[in-house]
């Protein structure tokens, strides 16, 4: 075995046992753990914060800059997406008005 075959096992194994220690770390306890109030109000955003970090970038962006042209499918499809929600709230209509919106003008416009 090489020294580069050596370092790769030692990584996997090293990396396995700290996944397996900081993993079962709150299992090692026979004393119950509680998250503070203030954590477990945080907790109730991060959810929406994550979802907000991924899919913002994507309807404002092309490859890393900000749209320039209003000739973008996203544009109307976020804007018909954000309606219905408003009107309905539904996520599931959210997801088809913006689909609506967004497929002909991408597909059939090419934009």
């Amino acid at each position: 075995m090489n020294q580069t075959d050596l370092w790769t096992v030692v990584t996997i194994v090293g990396m396995a046992m700290l996944t397996v220690i900081t993993r079962s770390f709150f299992f090692l306890s026979s004393n119950p753990w509680s998250m503070p109030a203030w954590l477990q109000r945080g907790l109730h955003y991060a959810p929406i914060a994550a979802l907000a970090a991924v899919i913002v970038p994507e309807m404002v962006t092309t490859q890393g800059h900000l749209i320039s042209t209003w000739q973008d499918a996203r544009l109307f499809a976020v804007v018909a997406g954000l309606a219905w929600f408003y009107w309905k709230r539904s996520m599931l209509g959210t997801i088809i008005a913006g689909m609506t919106v967004y497929l002909p003008l991408h597909v059939g416009f090419g934009w």
